[in-house]
């Protein structure tokens, strides 16, 4: 197995594109070296309070795939310059972890894994992003740091746990002063135990990179 977090980020199996299966739409996880440490950094952004949908929530640069866009590659790129200030010329794309279907969005939804330097300055949307923060990946995986908490704790609409099974419960993660969890935590679970981290059980049908 690779030595450092970068070697095993490189020797991860890569997903094939494939058909999409409802409304396209990918991420970035654009990771970064952490100096002087065997450590990566990831970029997530929070969402506005205003926001319609996802406010207050702690999400990875992304959205849907527009005409535009040659691919899902293309339109996480894309979303995380407009949402971070992320120049693309400076990423480095690895591959795509399997898609993820959210049901109550409607997408089905590419994880993009990317390396940048993480030396230019992020620049938050104020439109669609109010902080950015760039937890290291050893700080998730840091049990004090991740936990499991019931669904029903966390989704405040009522309406979107219908059809949910009983007792349900999400990874959360709790670093630089905010809550992440759902689909991000679980994308974020996923990538911490192909990498050999700690990370919290999954409850959720989250499919793990492979």
């Amino acid at each position: 197995m690779a030595d450092t977090l970068l070697e095993r980020l490189r020797a991860l199996t890569y997903a094939d594109g494939g058909r999409w299966l409802a409304a396209p739409a990918a991420v970035l996880l654009a990771m970064a070296p952490v100096d002087g440490v065997d450590d990566l950094r990831i970029v997530l952004a929070r969402r506005p309070d205003f926001m319609r949908s996802h406010a207050g929530q702690v999400a990875f640069p992304g959205g849907a795939v527009e005409a535009g866009d040659a691919d899902g590659v293309a339109a996480a790129l894309r979303e995380a310059e407009e949402e971070v200030g992320l120049d693309p010329a400076g990423v480095e794309v690895l591959g795509s972890l399997p898609r993820v279907p959210v049901a109550v969005s409607g997408f089905d939804v590419l994880p993009v894994v990317g390396l940048w330097d993480g030396r230019a300055e992020l620049r938050a949307n104020p439109v669609e992003v109010d902080q950015i923060i760039q937890p290291s990946l050893r700080e998730l995986a840091d049990p004090a740091n991740h936990r499991l908490v019931p669904l029903r704790e966390l989704v405040t609409d009522a309406a979107r746990l219908t059809g949910l099974p009983p007792g349900i419960s999400s990874p959360v993660f709790q670093v630089h002063g905010q809550r992440v969890w759902g689909f991000t935590a679980g994308v974020l679970t996923g990538l911490l135990e192909q990498l050999g981290l700690p990370a919290p059980e999954m409850r959720l049908p989250f499919p793990r990179p492979s």
